[in-house]
């Protein structure tokens, strides 16, 4: 079969750091989410960018990759490659025993809020599980069961063909017992045969402090039943974060705007600014502060992912120019015009742009 190429899906080189990973997975995730891209391949290259970061962002999956070309071990060209290209059929894989359960992918939205603490949510999970009637084995209680007549209890059927090149044998799971060994006179009645039924359940889901929008949990166990004794797959969730109407998250810090009147910009000031845990902070404004220009609060913003510490908020200037001016205001305009005279308009503009942050205004 042929290789894919997760390095080339996320456009990142081999050597790429875990950071460069993460950030090449939000980018992408971003522009081929189907809540927001609406083109028709939109969901398949979603699909595609997530298993290539949850395969790269795992160092022991990534590893495996890197050597084998596959995250189960094995090479990237096998015997079903070698049978597809001599005789263009394919060679099925064996299904008799325990099957692991498929895996689940969910989104769900938080606050920002809730990026900062962190916390539990209980979640809804629609899902395959055990059926609880016939504990996973497809019968009913009470029934006989015999050894299958069709693999003798094998589980398996074997189909020989000859070719130029020697004997092939096709195995597969037995079309009667389904890979079991064996039949019962009379399957469940619930889950008719199957082992597994469809159920909501409510999974108690832990956020970590610092988690970020575009990044994705795995609850271990949680995604659907596995069959004929096989265990559980797992639950992946991609975080999703709501806007804030006071608050940006850049990083770990957070950005605040402040508007302040040109006084206070003129001589200063010291004022309570708003957190995002709903406490107030001190600044300082100093005197002859420019547009645009950042206050930090060191240790106000969001706490590291996995480490100690948190990072700052960044409190932007937005000097307020009064649209409308009374008598009086006029009156102190015009005298303070006569005093300080026309800016001086030799400055650098580069230094200009660079104070400028329209984008927080």
């Amino acid at each position: 079969m042929a290789r894919t190429d997760y390095y080339s899906i996320l456009q990142v080189a081999r050597d790429a750091s875990e950071d460069d990973v993460r950030s090449a997975y939000r980018k992408l995730a971003r522009q081929y989410h189907p809540d927001v891209n609406t083109a028709e391949d939109a969901a398949v290259r979603f699909k595609e960018v997530t298993e290539a970061y949850e395969v790269l962002s795992d160092p022991q999956r990534r590893q495996r990759y890197d050597m084998f070309g596959s995250t189960d071990g094995t090479a990237g060209f096998g015997i079903d490659d070698l049978f597809n290209t001599f005789f263009g059929g394919e060679m099925r894989r064996r299904e008799r025993g325990p099957m692991r359960g498929a895996d689940l992918r969910m989104q769900i939205e938080i606050e920002l809020i809730d990026s900062v603490r962190g916390g539990e949510r209980v979640i809804k999970v629609p899902r395959l599980e055990t059926c609880e009637r016939c504990d996973g084995d497809g019968a009913e209680p009470g029934s006989t069961a015999t050894t299958c007549a069709t693999c003798s209890g094998k589980g398996e059927v074997r189909q020989v063909q000859q070719s130029v090149f020697g004997r092939f044998v096709n195995v597969s799971a037995c079309p009667r017992c389904g890979g079991a060994g064996k039949t019962v006179d009379k399957i469940c009645t619930r889950c008719r045969g199957e082992g597994r039924e469809r159920k909501e359940r409510d999974i108690t889901l832990t956020i970590p402090a610092g988690i970020d929008d575009g990044q994705q949990l795995r609850v271990a166990g949680e995604g659907e039943a596995g069959m004929r004794g096989g265990p559980s797959g797992d639950l992946y969730i991609l975080i999703r974060l709501t806007e804030h109407a006071r608050f940006k998250r850049e990083g770990d810090d957070l950005v605040h705007v402040l508007r302040i009147s040109p006084a206070q910009a003129a001589l200063g000031d010291e004022l309570d600014v708003p957190t995002i845990e709903g406490d107030h902070a001190k600044i300082k404004v100093p005197a002859g502060a420019q547009h645009g220009q950042a206050v930090r609060l060191r240790g106000k913003g969001v706490p590291h992912l996995g480490a100690q510490g948190r990072g700052d908020q960044l409190v932007y200037l937005d000097v307020v120019i009064p649209r409308t001016l009374t008598k009086e205001q006029k009156i102190i305009y015009q005298k303070l015009h006569a005093a300080s005279g026309i800016p001086d308009q030799a400055e650098d503009d580069r230094g200009v742009f660079d104070r400028i942050k329209d984008a927080f205004i």
